[in-house]
């Protein structure tokens, strides 16, 4: 099914925040507006932690690529199609995979994008990790699927090789959804959600794994998980008979295309302010960055996800795959800046939602 765009990339369009230091600019107070919001790495160290630290590395999440078949107005990486170039090479995997096999805490591979099915070397790495017998969690975002001819093996792939798929769909229905992703988003991804439990993902007893990703699609935190999940379930199955495992819900960050979105429409001083007013220490012990790498698709470390859409990298003399020093590593601090008030608020926010 054809899903229409609606936006440019930041980058494309030639947006200033497509510069992740005018990004900081703002989150810190040195450009653009004019509030000014306590400094987070003073909130950690009042809730008695020194410096954050990491644990065991559990997690190796890989951001595989840019280009992406959509271009949602909330992505944090600034995916779209016409990021064409930005995508990880083979040999850049074959490093990721000589990585993953000497560290023997790392027992998930977490791949995300962009699209990552659409890196041209994204079926033959799932094959290799697996190969290595280590878990495999993809990030998709559902319209790939039936995108063209290409993607329709997709399901199949993923139950082959029990991959757990991690799935984006803002909401139950058509409107909320096509605001924040784009025109026919929802209608693509009830199709590859029903392709999906075709095979038997979300099924009882099959163990393939479908979860959803909830974001907000305003300049508001989200719900409780469980309130949420259970009306998605029960949505969902009324409806359009899909099944699902676990809804996360994730709060959106204010970097890239959030952050454009929050100061074209005049919330950007709100949300900080709910962020902020929000933030619970108790979230900071299951902080993702404390078990999880973040690899760029040019193999820079990350402590997170969202540390690498704004090139934060990991505060150690190994920054690269290619100079990987996992004891270097586990001695870093972790890298704070304003935006982290999104993951501490609430009930806190990770990939695997929340977290407190």
């Amino acid at each position: 099914m054809a899903v229409k765009q609606r936006v440019k990339s930041l980058k494309s369009s030639g947006s200033q925040l497509a510069d992740t230091f005018i990004q900081l600019e703002v989150l810190n107070n040195k450009s653009l507006i004019g509030s000014q919001f306590p400094n987070f790495a003073t909130q950690v160290s009042q809730s008695g932690y020194k410096h954050l630290t990491p644990t065991e590395v559990e997690i190796f999440q890989i951001n595989i690529g840019k280009l992406c078949n959509q271009t949602c107005a909330h992505c944090h990486v600034d995916a779209g199609p016409d990021r064409k170039t930005e995508n990880m090479n083979r040999a850049t995997l074959l490093r990721c995979l000589e990585i993953i096999a000497s560290v023997p805490s790392i027992h998930t591979v977490d791949i995300t994008g962009g699209a990552p099915e659409m890196n041209p070397n994204f079926r033959w790495f799932v094959e290799e990790c697996r190969k290595l017998g280590k878990k495999v969690m993809n990030r998709c975002n559902l319209t790939i699927v039936v995108a063209n001819e290409q993607y329709l093996t997709l399901p199949d792939f993923f139950a082959a090789h029990q991959v757990e798929v991690v799935s984006s769909l803002p909401y139950f229905n058509k409107s909320r959804t096509d605001s924040q992703r784009g025109d026919g988003v929802f209608e693509a991804s009830i199709e590859a959600l029903q392709l999906l439990n075709k095979v038997g993902y979300g099924k009882a007893d099959t163990g393939l794994i479908l979860n959803l990703v909830y974001n907000p699609s305003g300049a508001f935190l989200p719900a409780a998980q469980a309130v949420l999940e259970a009306e998605f379930k029960r949505q969902l199955k009324r409806k359009y008979d899909i099944e699902f495992n676990r809804l996360f819900a994730i709060t959106n960050l204010p970097i890239s295309r959030f952050l454009d979105y929050l100061m074209e429409s005049n919330n950007y001083e709100d949300y900080m302010t709910k962020l902020v007013a929000a933030y619970n220490p108790s979230t900071l012990e299951g902080l993702m960055c404390r078990n999880t790498l973040s690899i760029s698709w040019e193999g820079y470390i990350y402590d997170c996800d969202f540390n690498q859409m704004l090139d934060l990298k990991v505060a150690s003399p190994s920054q690269h795959i290619n100079h990987f020093d996992i004891e270097a590593l586990q001695q870093r601090n972790i890298v704070l800046n304003q935006h982290c008030y999104g993951c501490t608020a609430g009930a806190g926010s990770s990939c695997g939602g929340e977290i407190a």
